[in-house]
């Protein structure tokens, strides 16, 4: 059966965290009608106030819903709020849609995809970058997987919530999109965090310095948004160091079936652990410096 999006669709949402509450409100603005579910009812109460309903499971969501998108923390957290007593295949829909935002692993995504549409249920994985800027200004980056049709018929519901949309091909393939785009902020954040430690060593103004680089070779989104934040020691969560960790462990779990070896996405993630273990996987993943920092005996 072919979805058809109408203004009259009915949204369903999954998962108001940093960037799923923004990300939601982009769509409620736009006219949708929407439910929605976090653990967190409190996360959810932007969202509540726009005038979505709250239900209390994911299944309530997909009972009622066209549009299910889902944006939660870990794989586990995937596998129940699609497979378990009250998930999502419980009481989805024939003809409707699902749209993992999560990043997750792919053989997950093909498994949602193949359950799903043996209940004539069709399903999307579109995993984001951006952090909590990107979801707050509609630009996130959103890297689609999934049978061409479907894709195309959601689209100007991503194109509401994000500025760069590729579709990358066939069910799987945005997630493992996704790894290459973790992969590259990996080796990118290490140099950006160590530049900052030379800055400082070396007695430059880190603020002019920056400046500098920015608009050189070096450029690039973590520069220019997370090194600030560091300079003003703002460690908040843009994206969590544990969501990082876990996307790192995936790419690396990948590369290892795929027969890769990554040396470089394999020590920052051992830097990451550490900082984990210095109590700051709930900060954003520019607090690697913490961690830097504390090897270096060097406080920016």
């Amino acid at each position: 059966m072919a979805f058809t999006l109408t203004k009259d669709t009915h949204i369903g949402w999954i998962g108001t965290g940093v960037m799923g509450i923004s990300m939601v409100g982009h769509l409620i603005d736009n006219g949708y009608k929407a439910t929605v579910y976090n653990r967190t009812k409190s996360k959810a109460q932007a969202a509540i106030d726009k005038g979505a309903t709250w239900v209390d499971s994911p299944a309530a969501v997909a009972a009622v819903a066209d549009v299910i998108f889902t944006i939660v923390g870990f794989p586990v957290d995937v596998e129940e709020v699609y497979f378990g007593k009250e998930g999502i295949l419980s009481t989805a829909k024939a003809g409707s849609v699902l749209v993992d935002m999560t990043t997750t692993r792919p053989s997950l995504a093909l498994d949602i995809y193949q359950q799903a549409k043996e209940k004539d249920i069709s399903t999307v994985d579109a995993p984001v970058s951006g952090g909590d800027v990107g979801a707050k200004n509609g630009t996130l980056s959103i890297m689609v997987g999934g049978d061409k049709e479907t894709v195309d018929a959601i689209m100007p519901l991503l194109d509401i919530m994000g500025g760069n949309i590729i579709y990358e091909g066939k069910a799987g393939s945005g997630q493992h999109t996704k790894m290459c785009n973790q992969i590259t902020i990996a080796g990118t954040m290490i140099g950006v965090c160590e530049s900052l430690l030379y800055a400082y060593k070396a007695g430059l103004d880190l603020d002019v310095m920056l400046q500098a680089i920015s608009g050189g070779a070096a450029g690039c989104w973590t520069l220019s948004n997370l090194a600030p934040r560091v300079v003003k020691r703002n460690f908040e969560p843009g994206f969590y160091v544990e969501h990082f960790v876990k996307d790192m462990e995936i790419a690396l779990d990948e590369a290892k079936r795929m027969n890769l070896f990554l040396p470089g996405l394999a020590l920052v993630h051992q830097l990451y652990k550490a900082v984990e273990a210095q109590g700051y996987s709930k900060k954003g993943t520019h607090a690697l410096m913490l961690a830097l920092e504390d090897i270096s005996k060097v406080k920016v």
